[in-house]
Formats: structure tokens, sequence, C-alpha cells
């Protein structure tokens, strides 16, 4: 059984012990933060079952541990999966894998030379509603993809390290790439503005992929809590609604039909709207999390790359750069008139 250690027990820290330690196909070993008063509550929750110290690098040179997971603020993920992977340690890291894209090359290059893994958590890639869409894509059942629309957005959780865009429009990027095998991105544009915090609190993110387009909305500052994915195909459309307690996959028979008729005097007629029955499909009930975890032990076990592995990870860090720098640069700028 693989021996496991987790580092940082802050804001995901706790979700991640806890899917830990109900995983019984692994050996939760030890429990690592800087803050005392942190470990004080992990231990409140598993007591003498763990082990908990205040010195990272005592866990990272443990010759015992099989896998280190991290639950860090972003700018330190590089550092620390850096001097994990070169003490041996196959790693999970939490989204975004770096705020890098060289600095996540690099990691990639440690492990590939070590014969360690990787493993990014893109979480919602595991989520049962996700795992069914990529299902229904691949049985052709939406025809072709035309777009994404995505919305990420509440009120609270303003971090100081990662923009909205990071934070939130990194679970559709993933998304979209696990649902798309990788498609390639041909363009990218995003704009953002800075609300209580130092990084973009809200921001708007459209991609151009080589066959289709996404738009995603990130917001710190919203007065509604929305996660919502709408995929329009051409046969069929569904809406992912994750806050929707009871009906939060729903597959739509709508489109448009083209429809040949003799001697049409305008093209715009050409197409007729289709409106047929929504289904309900039934989702499992597992957690996210659990999986993502469950899903890098195998990989370990079975030698085999993660879903969200270094590639994958890479290839919406990319994205998140390129879309950084248009925020930056502010765009194109128009002279108004008087």
């Amino acid at each position: 059984m693989l021996k496991v250690a987790l580092i940082g027990y802050g804001y995901w820290g706790p979700n991640v012990a806890k899917q830990l330690y109900k995983n019984k196909n692994y050996i939760f070993d030890i429990i690592c933060d800087l803050k005392e008063n942190r470990l004080e509550k992990a231990k409140e929750l598993y007591a003498n079952s763990l082990k908990y110290t205040t010195n990272y690098l005592s866990v990272i040179k443990d010759p015992e541990i099989d896998l280190i997971a991290l639950a860090v603020e972003t700018r330190n993920h590089y550092k620390l999966a850096k001097e994990a992977l070169l003490a041996g340690k196959n790693i999970y890291v939490e989204k975004p894998f770096t705020d890098d894209v060289k600095q996540a090359e690099e990691l990639k290059k440690i492990a590939l030379e070590k014969g360690l893994y990787i493993h990014v958590d893109h979480i919602m890639v595991y989520h049962p509603a996700i795992k069914k869409i990529k299902e229904i894509m691949s049985s052709g059942d939406l025809g072709d993809v035309l777009y994404f629309s995505c919305y990420r957005q509440n009120l609270g959780n303003v971090k100081n390290d990662v923009n909205a865009m990071w934070d939130l429009s990194v679970h559709d990027l993933s998304i979209i790439d696990y649902l798309t095998d990788g498609e390639n991105v041909k363009y990218v544009k995003a704009v953002g503005e800075k609300a209580y915090s130092t990084k973009e609190s809200i921001t708007f993110l459209s991609v151009q992929y080589e066959t289709f387009i996404a738009n995603m909305t990130a917001n710190w500052i919203s007065p509604i809590k929305e996660r919502k994915i709408i995929i329009a195909g051409t046969r069929k459309m569904l809406v992912y609604d994750d806050v929707d307690v009871i009906n939060k996959l729903i597959i739509y028979d709508k489109g448009f039909d083209k429809m040949p008729i003799k001697d049409m005097e305008y093209d715009e007629f050409v197409v007729k709207s289709r409106i047929g029955d929504a289904v309900i499909p039934k989702l499992e009930q597992e957690d996210a999390l659990y999986n993502s975890l469950d899903h890098i032990r195998k990989c370990i076990e079975e030698k085999r790359e993660s879903q969200t592995n270094a590639d994958a990870a890479i290839r919406v860090i990319r994205i998140l750069e390129l879309a950084n720098q248009d925020i930056g640069e502010g765009g194109m700028k128009f002279q108004l008139r008087n």
C-alpha cells in the first residue's frame, strides 16, 4: 500500500485529509503545516491515528513516503513540488499546477527522468457528472460541439495569490480539455477588473479552439452562486448546473435542422429550429475529490499516467498565461470621438 503525506492544512487541506483518511487503500501517515493552530484542528479530528509536524523537509526526506499531496498556495507549488520530486516522491498538486508554464515543464522533466508520477487535482474531471458528459459526447449524441458557455461566480473567497480566472476558470479549462481530448487552441482573449484584491476579482475569458469556441466567466463578487456549463452541439445540447441539487445535468433535444426547400428565396430560412424532449440522466453518487485521490493511487500502482498529468495541466496553464498577458496589456484601445 502507498504511504501518503499531506503538506498544507489551510483552505483545501482539510478536504484532502478527509478523503485520504477515508480511503483505506492508502496509508495516510502525516499532516504538515507551518501553523500550529491548524495542526491542532487536525489533531481534534484524527488524534493519534496520524503524525503532525511543522517541518516540511522532514516529510519530503522521509524514505517511507511514496506520495506527497500538496494543498498549499499556488505560489508555493513549484518549490515544494520540485523538492518532493528530487527526493523521489510522486506528487498530487492542487490546481493550478504552477503559475508559470516553464516551471511546469521543468517539473514534468524531473518526473520523467526519475520515473515518478504527477497528478494535478483538476477535480471536476473526476466528478460523476463530467464523466457522464464525456460518455455522452463520445457516443456522438451531441453531434459536433459548437460552443461552451461556462459560469463560475460567488460572493467571497477573494484571493491575492491568483486572480479569479486562475482560481475558477481553471476548472472549466480542465473540463474542456478532458472532454475534447486536449483540443488545440487558436486564439485567447480576456478582460478583467480588480476589486477587493491585488488580482482581478472578475474575469471574462474567451478561447477559440480548433473546432469550437468557449466563453468563461469567473467572479468572486457576484450576489449569486453559479457553477454552470452549457454545451451546444449540432444534434443536441446540455446544461450542467452544479448548484442544482436535483437536476444537475439535463440533455436537451434542441437545435436546428436544415430544411432544403425548392425555390427558396432567402438563405436564412433554410434552417428550422427543433425543440424535442429533455432528458435527465442518472448520475453516480461519488465524491470527486475521493475519485481524484484514488485515481493517482491506481496510476502509481499500475505505472500509468494520470488523466490530469503534467501535460494536461500545462495545456491549461498555457491558456491562462496568454489570458493574463491580454489582461495586462489592456486589450485593444479605441479613441472615443467627441
